[in-house]
């Protein structure tokens, strides 16, 4: 069973996806905030980290960084509602696995876990036109 660290500061957020992602089988931690998103990813060593951008005491872009300074292979799959092209940009520049909107469905986030799981290349980000497609 896969474990995966979800560190999002939305509460809502995190039940959602701890719920969906153990139906699916998954080993689920969650952290509330940056800081403690990166004290869980050294305590618990998971095989995916599903990651917000912005959160209090330590911001996304910040976890991503120190994360990279420890293990370069680490899939990362940042799964923000703050989206921007720059923004995009600079996760894949720090190595992101993984981008996907949070206005797109959870299938398209259980789809990027599965590819991160996988493979450690970079892929392209999800943005909500392309899940009508």
């Amino acid at each position: 069973m896969a474990k995966v660290l979800v560190s999002d500061d939305e509460l809502s957020i995190r039940s959602l996806l701890s719920a969906v992602l153990r139906q699916k089988g998954y080993d689920v931690v969650l952290a509330e905030n940056g800081r403690k998103g990166l004290e869980s990813f050294h305590q618990e060593r998971p095989d995916v980290i599903v990651l917000d951008l912005i959160m209090p005491e330590m911001d996304g872009m910040a976890v991503l960084q120190s994360i990279r300074c420890v293990d370069l292979n680490q899939p990362v799959i940042i799964f923000t509602g703050a989206w921007t092209p720059e923004k995009e940009r600079q996760v894949h520049a720090l190595g992101a696995t993984e981008c996907v909107e949070k206005a797109v469905s959870l299938g398209r986030l259980e789809d990027a876990l599965k590819r991160a799981l996988r493979t450690l290349e970079p892929a392209s980000f999800t943005r909500p036109e392309e899940v009508q497609k």
